[in-house]
């Protein structure tokens, strides 16, 4: 039976959006899904000219933009149509987006994000740190969308990036639904001074993916673990013609100062595939 019984996607005012939302549709419909789409973005803030006897301006929150909301809403009713699964519309209006989004996170399964565009001023009034802020806060695996090219929700290859820690387990045991499904399984771990056993952890990461119903498991060589690793990974997703990558991702965010590993910051950035994370 498949652990994806509540899906939250995250829609904001970008033409990506439309992407993210046909995803979560489809995984809905293959893992039999409840759907939410939430509409989270940060209001505009405007500027307050100093008072009188030298008080320095202070910020205030200012609307949503109206038609980055139109624009989403009208893209979710008209996907309506074309997909059967259940879908409810929710939205924050002027709360705090990532503690809030994180607060909707804590009772589904996965979260369908986006991985941020540089270049689309539509998506400025989503939090810069978005993505890494509610995966690190929420615990929930999420299933991070890139700002170009064609995703699926059933990949024929996955690329298994595995470390002996807890994120890379979570990360795994949660995107099992999706590894049952896949042609071909492509495993690789870094070479690791904290596990001199290589070989034995490889072992015990196939059988263990054996006995949950995953075959076709292909190893490959050990990654150097340094400044490197992340390019290497994404160099050997493109070499392998992974359409997923499923990995933990490492860090910490004290006071929403968020300290990501080299490795999960380069994949967020860079990732031409969807990708699988974990905290």
């Amino acid at each position: 039976m498949s652990t994806l019984r509540s899906i939250l996607v995250h829609l904001d005012g970008t033409d990506r959006a439309e992407v993210r939302l046909r995803l979560a549709h489809r995984l809905a419909a293959l893992h039999g899904s409840a759907l939410t789409a939430l509409f989270a973005v940060s209001p505009s803030v405007l500027a307050v000219l100093p008072m009188i006897g030298g008080l320095p301006p202070m910020p205030m929150a200012g609307d949503i933009d109206p038609d980055h909301r139109a624009h989403a809403a009208a893209m979710f009713e008209r996907l309506l149509q074309d997909h059967a699964s259940r879908s409810d519309w929710h939205e924050l209006r002027g709360e705090p987006v990532v503690e809030s989004f994180v607060q909707h996170a804590l009772t589904s399964d996965l979260m369908v994000l986006g991985q941020r565009d540089p270049r689309d001023k539509a998506g400025f009034d989503v939090p810069a740190d978005f993505v890494e802020a509610v995966v690190l806060a929420s615990g929930k695996p999420a299933l991070v969308v890139p700002f170009a090219g064609r995703v699926s929700p059933n990949p024929g290859r996955v690329l298994v990036a595995w470390r002996c820690a807890r994120e890379a387990a979570r990360a795994l045991e949660t995107a099992l639904p999706l590894l049952r499904s896949a042609q071909e399984v492509h495993l690789v771990a870094p070479v690791s001074a904290s596990d001199p056993e290589h070989g034995t952890t490889m072992s015990r990461l196939r059988d263990y993916l054996r006995l949950h119903g995953v075959g076709q498991l292909r190893e490959h060589k050990a990654l150097a673990e340094d400044r490197h690793a992340g390019e290497a990974l994404l160099s050997l997703a493109q070499e392998t013609g992974a359409g997923l990558i499923v990995m933990g991702a490492y860090g910490h965010s004290p006071a929403r100062e968020l300290m990501l590993g080299g490795a999960t910051r380069t994949v967020l950035e860079r990732a031409s595939v969807p990708v699988w994370m974990a905290h």
